[in-house]
Formats: C-alpha cells, sequence, structure tokens
C-alpha cells in the first residue's frame, strides 16, 4: 500500500477515475485532503496538494512559448530541428510534459512515457484539459501518454522513431533552494527508477536517428558518453547524439 499520498474525491470530482487510481496504486481515499501529499480529484480536474502548496498540470502556461514567433527560439526546438514530414519523437522522461509540448508544437507525434502513476494522473488530466483548449487542442492532439516504465516500453518499440529525449535531471536539482512549487511536490514521490545509463542503452537499442539529453550546464556528459555535438543555454545545454 501506498503510504506516500492518499487520494480525495472533492466536489465535482470524477469517482471512478478516483477509485481506480486508488485500487492501481493501493492508497487510501480520505473525506478530506490531508497535511501530507494527496491526490485530489475535483471539479477542476485532478491536483496534488500537500505541505501547504498545491500543483496541478497546466499547459496554457506554454502559450507564450510556442505563439508569436518564439518557438523556433526554444534551443530543443532547435535541436530536434527537422524538414521531415511525420515525424516522430518519445519522451522517455515525461514529467509534467512541458518539453513534448514543444517538440508537439514544432510538428512532432510525441509519446510521452511516465512511470511514476501520481505524475501519470496529473498529466494525464494537463493533457485532457488542453484537448479542450482553442489554440493547444492542435498541439496536445499530437501527444500519447504511455504509463510505464521507459526501458520496457522502448525495448518493445516495433516503429521506428525519429528523436528520443531523455531529461534525467531529477536527482541533481534536489539541492537547489530555488525549486518551484512543482519540483517540491513532485519530488516527495518515488524518485525515477531507471538508471541513466540503462535509458540511455534502451534509447540507442530503440535505434531513433538521434538521441537528444537535457543536461545541467557544468555536468558530466550522459553515462559518460560524448554527444555528436552540444546546443549550449545559460543554465542547461542539449547533447544531441546522431546514430
Amino acid at each position: 500500500m501506498s503510504d506516500k499520498f492518499v487520494v480525495c474525491i472533492g466536489k465535482g470530482g470524477q469517482r471512478d477515475q478516483a477509485e481506480s487510481f486508488a485500487r492501481k496504486t493501493e492508497s487510501q481515499i480520505a473525506d478530506k485532503p490531508g497535511k501530507n501529499l494527496t491526490v485530489l480529484f475535483d471539479s477542476k480536474g485532478v491536483s496534488l496538494t500537500g505541505y501547504g502548496l498545491t500543483y496541478q498540470g497546466d499547459f496554457e502556461n506554454m502559450l507564450h512559448r510556442v505563439t508569436n514567433g518564439r518557438l523556433q527560439h526554444e534551443m530543443l526546438v532547435r535541436a530536434a530541428k527537422s524538414e521531415k514530414e511525420d515525424r516522430k519523437a518519445i519522451d522517455a522522461t515525461a514529467g509534467m510534459g512541458e518539453d513534448a509540448f514543444l517538440l508537439a508544437a514544432q510538428g512532432y507525434e510525441v509519446t510521452l512515457y511516465e512511470q511514476n502513476p501520481v505524475v501519470a494522473v496529473l498529466l494525464k488530466d494537463a493533457l485532457r484539459r488542453a484537448k479542450k483548449h482553442p489554440v493547444l487542442k492542435e498541439i496536445a492532439a499530437r501527444m500519447k501518454l504511455v504509463k510505464g516504465d521507459s526501458v520496457e516500453c522502448m525495448s518493445k518499440l516495433l516503429d521506428p522513431v525519429d528523436v528520443i529525449y531523455l531529461d534525467p535531471m531529477f536527482p541533481a536539482r534536489q539541492k537547489s533552494s530555488l525549486i518551484n512549487k512543482k519540483l517540491q511536490l513532485i519530488q516527495k514521490l518515488e524518485p525515477p527508477c531507471s538508471e541513466e545509463t540503462d535509458l540511455f542503452d534502451a534509447a540507442i537499442k530503440a535505434g531513433p536517428e538521434k538521441i537528444i539529453v537535457k543536461r545541467p550546464l557544468k555536468s558530466e556528459f550522459l553515462a559518460g558518453r560524448k554527444p555528436s555535438y552540444t546546443l549550449n543555454g545559460k543554465a542547461i545545454r542539449y547533447d544531441c547524439y546522431t546514430l
């Protein structure tokens, strides 16, 4: 049974969805949100609350990054640039889907892998709401969430993909005093399971045309492997491996 969080059904919440989630995660359903982590299902959707904080996935705050000609200035978009039709990408470390959203805005059909059940349910709800938004819906329609372990999922791939994106940055971020609400709450959940090297090996075996890895600017190469080329930003960089 999960002692990390409880499930709470608020006013207007989807009871069947909440009960199904509680069963799958072996978590208790509480009458009201607790002091610790609570996955709350209410009329607004699904949110994570606890420790005086509340977080709900929301792609609307990404609008300014994908409109008015700003998209092509995004470093990830530059790293994944391609003129190919029907491009396919995998985000093997989906988190709350912001990076996958940028890839989808660029025209990729993106499959998002997320194994943490709480992050996955928050992301699923954020995508559901984005698919109803007049501007976001076209981008969100190109995003497909798969709940599961990335290493396993990549080993079962049948169709070729153009890009596999990896952002295994969580462990290094925990020391930051400037961590935002989302990370503070999500980091209280289970840490990511897959070892970086396993993740990289699985991505290589899947045989994409390119692997893009997001890294803190001064950190070592993922699994010690030198990229084909790198795009540097102020705090992060994108290591690109062409296969």
